[in-house]
């Protein structure tokens, strides 16, 4: 192979080569010299066996190595999974050499069947992932624009791909359901669009925050849910035999219950199953699996309505998606297994399933022709049309119209049903896979240099500065918050400010209260609380759309305080607010309890010590808050817990900036500024612009530099009459929980209230 100018990874390619080609031959060897030990699928380690584990095995490798060149070159790996089927099949293998072909791939129902349920059942899985994927925020966000570039996205395309099917000659239809159906599969599979090869380019150009990315993914999602359902009703009229009124209206009656009763009630069981398996199972990976268990009932409730049941594992997968608890780590094992495993095997399945010789008939060749052209034609002018319509200009519909015409997965997934099925004939399917192929590959490079023509706008720029911000904030990365505390003024005010935190990001809350003697009563009365405190935090402003209800849940407990938060800790959680009698003694050093649920979790940890002011510390309206400032990330994260938890207008803030000089009364050297080059006004300057983030367009900025951070402090909050110190602190390395000499200091000499965010400097957070 020559190599390429401006490619990258060409010198990777001929060594790839040799490897695939040298592993393939490997694998056909093993199979013809394996003695059979029974007929096809007889028993573990017969010979019917071996060929499955052959036959997985070299679709993963060729599929994969194949992705990789694919990748190199700008193109999904998808499609050098599908082409690895392709290559393997009857296209390339089978013409080549076909009695090595039918060693590796027989032809045989009994052993044919194997491989086809396993590569069935990572169709589900792939749409589980699919539905995972989906942002439903994302939809409801861009609103019209969205529904414009759906609506004619689809029904223009489709509309020609029912005509194409309808005057298709008779020889290349199925002789048992005819045009209809083989017009409706036409019909879809113009009009659906693959999201994840969209998201794909649209999130590698940075473009995915942009206002027209947004419509463009969201668009692909609308289309991908409007083609499934049309899908559904397609496959319950292909059972029947053809339109049968009491059928269909049942499916479609069926499915419009399914989906009212799947995104309301059965949003919330999904969420409570996911969460009470996190938190009571013990084992490993319970959560996947009950997430399969999610998708396999789904998948069977939609098969016994009559549609398929890739509507259900659809729908599971995006419910499971929306899951306020479901971590980032869960979700990349499961995405890891189902890409590594599921996908090379069902899209180097169906690249198996296609014979591209057919394409030597001139009649096909120009059949198959025509169906890209329509396709194209269809899905960029149904695009482009709908973007008018929303409201977008020239340039705009361009891009939508180039990145909507991109099949990729989704599309093989339907051909795949629709051969299953007995719908599409054999060549009809070749026909489909063909053109699946030509316009995914076509999508990226056409896509890539429709979006870089386009400028960003005044009001976007300042959309995208908000969102930068966001994406490297504190707050806005907690997916979960634990609150922990006894019957104290701290405690309350612990719950109070877990509750508010909750509550402004819609997260679910778990309050722990230890030492209760009326456990019923205290249960309900700290429901209240609770519940009062999300409510307030409801009321903070949050952009675009308002976050769903916090999720509250309550438990009084008589036992030890560290194992039992310890234990609760380990469930998830990405901040835990202590609110404890007596935190800390007089020498600075903190209680046995909070030390020692402070070294079992490694998450940041709010301390809340309402100090001299009793009972309802956390009032939100005309409270006076001090918040020191010195570059650090550990001090901005203090800085953002204080803003998102103060009602804008309502509060005054007052940020400090303090230098790095040591306590008062200490001999101890300056440490450098962990800011670098940042000056002190930078500080404040990116201080008042987070504030800004959470609606506080007031924020008082001070400067100190000639005395010690202690006193400072200590003598501004005085000074402004603050109610609360809000400090972000680095947990320093040893035995006990230290906070550093300007913390112990501070405890030492306020009386107020004062909330302490702890955290390693060094510690991933959750979810990140």
């Amino acid at each position: 192979m020559t190599e390429g100018r401006g490619i990258p990874g060409t010198k990777f390619l001929p060594t790839m080569r040799h490897v695939l080609v040298g592993c393939a031959l490997s694998l056909v060897s093993v199979i013809a010299f394996a003695e059979p030990n029974g007929p096809p699928g007889s028993g573990v380690g017969g010979h019917g066996e071996v060929i499955l584990v052959a036959q997985v095995a070299l679709l993963m490798l060729v599929g994969r190595g194949l992705g990789e060149i694919m990748q190199r070159f700008g193109q999904p790996a998808i499609i050098g999974q599908l082409l690895a089927g392709l290559i393997l099949g009857p296209s390339l293998f089978g013409w080549v050499w076909p009695t090595a072909h039918d060693l590796v791939f027989p032809k045989g129902a009994e052993q044919k069947s194997l491989i086809t349920g396993l590569a069935n059942m990572g169709v589900l899985m792939l749409l589980l992932l699919t539905g995972m994927e989906t942002d439903l925020k994302l939809v409801r966000k861009v609103g019209a624009p969205a529904l414009a570039v759906t609506a004619a996205g689809v029904a223009v395309p489709f509309g020609l791909g029912f005509a194409l099917g309808e005057v298709l000659p008779d020889s290349i239809l199925p002789s048992s359901h005819g045009h209809l159906v083989a017009s409706m599969f036409l019909g879809t599979a113009l009009s659906i669009s693959s999201i994840k090869i969209v998201a794909m380019v649209v999130r590698e150009m940075n473009f995915m925050r942009r206002n027209l990315g947004q419509i463009i993914v969201s668009s692909a999602i609308m289309e991908d849910t409007v083609g499934w359902i049309i899908i559904s009703v397609t496959l319950g009229i292909a059972g029947a035999g053809g339109v049968a009124v009491g059928s269909m209206a049942r499916t479609i009656i069926g499915t419009a219950l399914f989906l009212a009763f799947s995104y309301t009630a059965g949003r919330w069981l999904v969420f409570q199953l996911i969460r009470w398996v996190n938190d009571t199972f013990l084992s490993e990976y319970a959560v996947i699996t009950a997430i399969l268990i999610v998708m396999c009932a789904m998948a069977l409730v939609t098969q016994a309505i009559g549609v398929n049941t890739v509507l259900g594992a659809f729908v599971a997968g995006v419910l499971v998606g929306e899951s306020p608890i479901l971590s980032t780590q869960i979700q990349d094992e499961l995405r890891g297994f189902i890409t590594a495993f599921m996908m090379p095997i069902f899209f180097g399945l169906s690249g198996l399933s296609a014979d591209l010789t057919i394409l030597r008939d001139p009649h096909l060749l120009m059949l198959t022709a025509g169906l890209v052209a329509i396709a194209t034609f269809g899905k960029f002018g149904g695009a482009f049309f709908g973007g008018k319509i929303g409201g977008l200009g020239n340039s705009e519909s361009l891009a939508l119209g180039c990145a909507m015409n991109a099949r990729g997965s989704t599309e093989v997934i339907v051909a795949s049903i629709g051969l299953s099925m007995g719908a599409l004939t054999q060549n009809l399917y070749s026909m489909i896979v063909t053109m699946a192929v030509i316009t995914t590959m076509a999508m990226p490079p056409m896509l890539r240099w429709a979006l870089g023509r386009l400028p960003t706008s005044r009001e976007e720029q300042k959309r995208l500065d908000t969102e930068d911000i966001d994406s490297k904030g504190f707050v806005s990365r907690i997916d979960r918050v634990l609150v922990a505390g006894d019957e104290s003024s701290n405690a309350r005010f612990a719950i109070q400010l877990g509750g508010f935190i909750a509550g402004q990001r819609g997260k679910p809350i778990t309050a722990l209260q230890f030492g209760a003697k009326q456990a019923a009563d205290r249960k309900s009365e700290l429901e209240q609380v609770v519940a009062g405190a999300a409510k307030s935090g409801h009321l903070a402003p949050h952009g675009d759309e308002p976050p769903p209800k916090a999720d509250i849940s309550v438990r009084v407990e008589s036992g030890n305080a560290a194992e039992a938060v310890t234990t609760e800790a380990a469930n998830g959680y990405e901040l835990l607010v202590l609110g404890f009698e007596g935190m800390y003694g007089e020498n600075g050093a903190f209680a046995a309890t909070v030390d020692k649920i402070a070294q079992s979790f490694r998450q940041p940890i709010a301390l809340a010590i309402a100090g001299q002011q009793k009972g309802g510390v956390l009032d939100v309206k005309d409270w006076k808050v001090l918040v020191p400032i010195n570059g650090t990330e550990a001090s901005r994260r203090g800085a953002e817990l204080a803003y998102a938890f103060s009602l804008p207008g309502h509060s005054e803030i007052t940020v400090l900036h303090v230098a790095r000089a040591p306590a008062s009364g200490r001999n101890l050297s300056r440490p450098r500024n962990v800011a670098g080059e940042r000056s002190r006004r930078a500080v404040l300057r990116d201080a008042v612009k987070l504030g800004a983030r959470y609606g506080h367009e007031k924020i008082a900025a001070v400067e100190h530099t000639d005395e010690a951070a202690d006193t400072a402090i200590v003598a501004e909050a005085e000074r402004i009459g603050a109610q609360l110190i809000v400090i972000g602190a680095t947990r320093r390395v040893g035995g006990a929980l230290f906070l550093g000499e300007t913390v112990a200091s501070i405890l030492q000499k306020w009386r107020g209230a004062i909330v302490i965010v702890a955290a390693d400097e060094t510690a991933p957070q959750q979810g990140n």
